[in-house]
């Protein structure tokens, strides 16, 4: 049963808009996607959540894999946790993996392995918010439910001339209410229609230099009309980007490293990673007192959505097994690593081209 009624006319509404959007999918949309070949919701909950903040050509290089080791709810909810970042290493925002882990598991214990068809209780799965609920509803189940990820609302706000700050919740509820009041009457044509407005602003409805020329939505956007689409959507708080700098020390005997896990929440949280200190000196009295001198390797800069990040990594060779084997006394909880092991862990993916490329080195140096 649908959860939308069918809507009032809304003041300022764009003429057949779903009618437009449906169209164009279907001759002009995306039609090639691997996840576009199955109503099967955890293949098309899998695309929702992996293509989060992610482009789509990276995805693709994610997406069998993934369904390869994890073929259903089942697979993923009795996987460790480890497993699961490890396949997801490289793909970033990790809260992402870990979610798809605790709702795989919620799936099995509260609904018998089953999606609810419906996107009001999708959304109260982990991981799951309110436009991906909607966006399985209707890809799966013709649900008339309204997705507004950040591709949607800029394709709402330039065909609406919605100019009101997306900033203020009370604005964006009213952007909901208005994507709600244009969805298809027809269930049978959510699919392409969802799709469409995906594709549109994936492809067409860019951020910059839009291309309103292939836009089905041309004749009758009020952005266009205005000749300012790039003004929308209009978001005025922006978010503010820090700096960090921290040092790791990369402790490394015979062919392994030795790594310790990540806590449980804040960045990278659960992943395996090189000890870390907040100073160069602190890095240095932990060398000291496993009696060995850590020698400087170039700098790694990472970039995450709301700070830069500089590490410093410090390289100390272990030649005693014994030096080996009391590492956990000053270092605390951790494990050496066989390099080769490296992609059976979650690792960040900073530090895994970092191991990489001393590893390539190692094998290709001359005997």
């Amino acid at each position: 049963m649908s959860r939308v009624a069918p809507a009032a006319p809304v003041p300022g509404a764009v003429p057949d808009f779903a009618a437009r959007v449906v169209a164009w999918q279907r001759h002009a949309g995306r039609h090639g996607l691997p996840w576009q070949a199955s109503r099967d919701p955890y293949r098309v909950w899998l695309s929702e959540i992996m293509l989060q903040q992610t482009q789509v050509t990276t995805v693709l290089a994610y997406y069998a894999r993934f369904l390869e080791r994890f073929p259903g709810v089942a697979a993923l909810a009795a996987a460790p946790l480890d497993d699961v970042l490890a396949a997801w290493s490289g793909l970033g925002y990790y809260s992402r993996a870990r979610n798809l882990h605790r709702c795989a598991q919620v799936l099995m214990t509260e609904h018998a392995g089953r999606f609810p068809s419906d996107a009001e209780q999708l959304s109260t799965l982990p991981g799951i918010g309110r436009s991906t609920a909607a966006a399985i509803a209707a890809f799966c189940f013709d649900q008339r439910a309204a997705i507004l990820d950040g591709n949607v609302k800029r394709v709402l706000t330039r065909a609406l001339g919605f100019s009101d700050d997306l900033a203020v919740a009370a604005h964006e509820r009213s952007l909901w209410q208005r994507a709600c009041a244009l969805l298809p009457q027809d269930a049978l044509d959510m699919p392409a229609y969802t799709q469409g407005l995906m594709d549109l602003g994936a492809t067409v409805c860019l951020v910059r230099r839009p291309n309103c020329l292939a836009c089905p939505l041309d004749e009758v956007c009020a952005a266009r009309r205005q000749g300012r689409p790039e003004a929308y959507p209009v978001k005025t708080r922006k978010l503010r980007r820090t700096r960090r700098e921290n040092w790791w020390l990369w402790l490394e005997c015979a062919d392994g490293v030795w790594l310790q896990q990540r806590p449980s929440a804040g960045v990278w949280a659960g992943l395996w990673s090189l000890p870390m200190f907040d100073s160069e000196a602190a890095l240095d009295a932990a060398a000291l007192a496993m009696g060995t001198r850590a020698e400087v390797r170039p700098v790694v800069r990472h970039a995450l959505t709301h700070f830069d990040w500089t590490l410093h990594p410090r390289r100390a060779l272990i030649g005693s097994v014994t030096i080996a084997q009391d590492v956990p006394r000053v270092m605390g909880a951790g494990r050496w690593v066989e390099l080769d092991a490296l992609p059976t862990l979650g690792v960040p993916a900073p530090l895994s081209k970092l191991l990489g490329a001393a590893s390539a080195r190692a094998t290709s140096a001359p005997a």
